[in-house]
């Protein structure tokens, strides 16, 4: 009876065992469909008197957390080159992106934006004009302390820069002042029609956005800002203390917006 008995067992435990891996199969297979979906291909945009360096911190957290980042270096010798170059990196990416930008660069990928590739959109203190805007137009509903100030000085080829002497008290006033003097000599002038460039097709108006509005902000007005996301229905952060400069100073909270935006842009 024992030898008839122990076939039985086998078959038994062998069907347990199958019963027990279909389970668990079945329960990651929901627990994959239950977890958000997220995009995995960040492109970050710099604003004018800057480069792509800046962005380093925010870089960081995010490929630690497993994403694939690209930083766009703009020539800023004009708009369309600076439009043309990121949707060049917008080009290599190999899916979906949320596209990023500081500053100047806002209204870069308000523009650039339009691509296939973007599924979102973060202002980082940064410009997001419509169709038929400029920033410059723009800037003037909210004059900023900057714009009031005598620190914007102009190249005799028509390039804009930030007075050196000045940087650190209206772009980075929460850096160091050795960051800050360190960013004000590596500052990459700006032509100044940039700031004149109409936008054609806003991004913003057909893509998910999201803005950090850096509240102690002196190159930007921060209610111009707040003006832009209350337009654009974007989901809004506001990061209490930060100057202009906000990508660099706040890195943690930056990325953490980008984070958000990856995990909710279809």
């Amino acid at each position: 009876m024992s030898n008839s008995m122990a076939p039985r067992k086998i078959v038994r435990g062998i069907s347990l065992s199958l019963c027990i891996i279909l389970l668990l199969f079945i329960c990651g297979g929901l627990s994959a469909q239950n977890e958000p979906h997220r995009v995995r291909n960040i492109v970050l945009v710099h604003g004018a008197w800057a480069d792509g360096s800046g962005w380093k911190g925010v870089y960081d957290i995010l490929v630690r957390d497993g994403y694939k980042v690209s930083i766009v270096q703009e020539p800023e010798t004009s708009f369309k080159e600076d439009v043309a170059t990121t949707k060049r990196a917008l080009a290599l990416q190999d899916g979906p992106c949320i596209l990023v930008a500081h500053s100047y660069g806002g209204a870069v990928i308000t523009e650039a934006g339009t691509d296939s590739s973007v599924a979102g959109l973060v202002y980082i203190a940064a410009h997001m004009p419509d169709a038929g805007e400029n920033e410059a137009g723009d800037g003037k509903r909210f004059p900023s302390d900057l714009n009031k100030s005598g620190a914007i000085k102009k190249t005799a080829d028509g390039f804009t820069y930030l007075d050196p002497a000045q940087f650190h008290e209206y772009f980075a006033a929460d850096l160091s002042v050795e960051q800050a003097d360190f960013m004000a000599r590596s500052q990459v002038p700006n032509l100044a029609d940039n700031f004149k460039a109409v936008i054609t097709t806003a991004a913003w108006r057909s893509k998910p956005s999201w803005v950090l509005v850096a509240a102690k902000d002196r190159t930007i007005n921060p209610e111009l800002e707040r003006w832009y996301a209350a337009r654009a229905k974007s989901h809004t952060v506001e990061a209490q203390g930060a100057s202009h400069a906000v990508y660099v100073s706040r890195p943690k909270e930056v990325a953490a917006l980008i984070e958000e935006a990856a995990a909710h842009a279809q």
